[in-house]
């Protein structure tokens, strides 16, 4: 039997289930429409689909080092009670895993098969749904790599080895002894954790962060009433000196010892592994960060509540 465009938007309608999954439940039962919403809901994508729209900003962030390549990725959740789940937990640290071969490309990260099950890390994720009742998604990963030199990963508010609220990688370049470099990775990695650097130098600070500063900063110095090319220069200085020190990460204060600059740190570590280091790379994924949290009524979800019972 044909599967028709037409039958397949039926069924999408019927289930709130992707396309492809419609397609593949209609020619699964020669296109009986009833048949394929029981198969969709067998294999626990219908259900998934109607807890799609719930906002899924708990969860964990994992990473794993392997070599010298190093992975993050953040799985999400709607509550923190699935992020301490042992299930979800194993599948955050299985995909983060996968991560290493998917190169940071976070759609080649959905459709890698899952380790030991028929189906893609999209599919898993979505029976994953279904068996524990809350929304989930994969929102996102990235990837360092160096060729000589080390990766150095950490988490933050850690539940399990590589799983945590904060995850960072940091890659360090150099040809210099790997267990004294390995150590400063870890600290820089924990620096980057605490401290929070927009970028690791100030070209590499989205300009228009970059003006939002300044336009503040000449805002305050015109009301000190000097000359525009002295007001220009105190403008300038505080772009240096406040801003560029607060976010770039070479320019900030090494949190370890609170004293001195990650750069002389970074001098420091050389005269230890005997050869010089170039920091290439750092991500660090803050769990839920930029999703917008629904602010609930508690009272009204109380009632609710009362009422269903």
């Amino acid at each position: 039997m044909t599967i028709t465009a037409a039958m397949v938007k039926e069924l999408r309608e019927k289930t709130g289930v992707g396309m492809m999954d419609c397609k593949k439940a209609l020619t699964e039962t020669k296109g009986d429409m009833e048949a394929a919403v029981d198969w969709l809901r067998a294999k626990g994508l219908s259900k998934a689909a109607k807890k799609a729209d719930r906002v899924a900003s708990e969860g964990l962030v994992g990473t794993v080092v392997r070599d010298n390549t190093g992975a993050v990725v953040e799985v999400n959740s709607e509550t923190d009670f699935v992020a301490r789940n042992e299930q979800f937990q194993d599948m955050v640290t299985a995909i983060a895993a996968l991560g290493l071969k998917a190169g940071g490309d976070l759609k080649k990260l959905m459709a890698m098969d899952y380790p030991k099950k028929s189906m893609t890390v999209e599919t898993y994720i979505k029976e994953m749904i279904a068996t524990i009742g809350e929304n989930m998604s994969l929102r996102r990963t990235a990837s360092l790599k160096v060729d000589e030199g080390v990766i150095a990963d950490y988490t933050h508010n850690k539940v399990k080895d590589g799983l945590g609220k904060i995850g960072v990688l940091v890659a360090l370049e150099s040809s210099g002894d790997k267990v004294k470099l390995s150590e400063f990775a870890r600290q820089l990695a924990m620096h980057v954790a605490a401290a929070n650097p927009l970028a690791l130098v100030p070209e590499d600070i989205d300009p228009a962060a970059v003006e939002k500063e300044r336009a503040i900063y000449q805002e305050q110095a015109q009301a000190s009433g000097k000359p525009p090319e002295i007001i220009a220069k105190m403008v300038e200085g505080r772009l240096r000196k406040e801003f560029f020190q607060q976010t770039v990460l070479m320019q900030q204060v090494f949190v370890l010892d609170d004293k001195t600059s990650v750069k002389k740190a970074l001098e420091t570590a050389e005269k230890s592994v005997g050869a010089p280091i170039k920091v290439t790379g750092f991500v660090r994924f803050a769990l839920g960060e930029g999703i917008e949290k629904k602010e609930d009524d508690f009272a009204a979800e109380v009632a609710a509540a009362a009422g269903g019972s």
